[in-house]
């Protein structure tokens, strides 16, 4: 029987991906405690979980139902090219979800249902017959919900001893969300012509790249210009500032995009995201010790 090769599974997991959901889990953390230092098990736990874990799955589980699509786009994928052959994809997939399971189930209730929530949304984006991700407005909303939202909103409940998140982080989660939605477009920019074929309705298939592109940027900049105005209530005038600047930076960086998005989508992707998730740092820090009545 032909075994994928470890280097091909390390590709199919996508350490690359596993960034998002972790840094959205240590945002989260962040608001709901300011003694992480004395949680560190169940911070690096959940750290474990949501990207080299639960994010990992996801990604294999994508790349399982995307096969056929990547035979066209990015034949030399894993699973197209041969490198991981037969019903492996799915296998790995599948063991990989399982011991999601087994070690969410180590954070307690928050943290096992969480994980399967997570899983569900995973398997829902990329398996028929549901498969969000055939059309480009659910599956950026489950991704976004799923990576950041999902992610965030478990760190602070879970650091905070399973007490339910203030409502100005719930409020960043939401919100950070939605950003996410418009990042998730960045990646469709590559597959216009495989999904095309294979029906996947994203939004560059459905709107075209150019005003794909303009509801990308819209969905990636309005919230955060919420946030600013929400930490302006709220008395961060300095931390309303520097995420001001981090908009201004985005938006610079955007001009390019919105001229040429398949050319430029990741340009933008490596230069203009990093500035929009470092700002989702600065509006943790900002909220830590607000309560809930806030």
């Amino acid at each position: 029987m032909n075994l994928p090769e470890p280097r091909a599974i390390l590709t199919l997991l996508k350490p690359i991906t596993w960034f998002p959901p972790m840094w959205a889990f240590a945002c989260g953390s962040i608001t709901g405690t300011d003694k992480i230092a004395e949680n560190l098990p169940i911070f690096f736990l959940g750290l474990l979980l949501t990207g080299p874990l639960v994010c990992a799955s996801s990604q294999a589980v994508n790349d399982w139902y995307d096969r056929h699509v990547d035979a066209i786009n990015e034949p030399n994928r894993p699973i197209p090219s041969g490198r991981i052959p037969g019903q492996w994809g799915l296998y790995i997939a599948i063991l990989w979800s399982l011991i999601s399971l087994w070690v969410g189930s180590y954070l307690g209730a928050i943290g096992f249902l969480a994980t399967l929530l997570a899983l569900v949304l995973a398997w829902f984006y990329s398996m028929p017959p549901i498969r969000f991700k055939n059309n480009g407005w659910l599956g950026n909303l489950a991704c976004g919900v799923s990576y950041e939202g999902l992610a965030w909103v478990t760190g602070a409940t879970l650091l905070s001893g399973g007490v339910l998140p203030s409502k100005p982080s719930l409020l960043l989660a939401g919100l950070y969300s939605a950003s996410a939605h418009g990042i998730m477009t960045l990646n469709d920019f590559k597959a216009i012509e495989g999904d095309r074929q294979m029906g996947v309705r994203s939004l560059p298939v459905q709107l075209g790249a150019i005003k794909a592109a303009q509801v990308a940027a819209a969905f990636m900049l309005l919230p955060q210009v919420i946030v600013v105005v929400l930490l302006l209530i709220w008395g961060k005038p300095n931390y309303a500032l520097v995420i001001g600047g981090l908009i201004a930076g985005q938006i610079f960086l955007l001009r390019d995009f919105l001229k040429r998005p398949i050319e430029k989508a990741l340009f933008y992707s490596g230069f203009g995201v990093p500035i929009l998730v470092s700002g989702m740092m600065v509006a943790a820090f900002a909220v830590n010790g607000i309560g809930a009545d806030s």
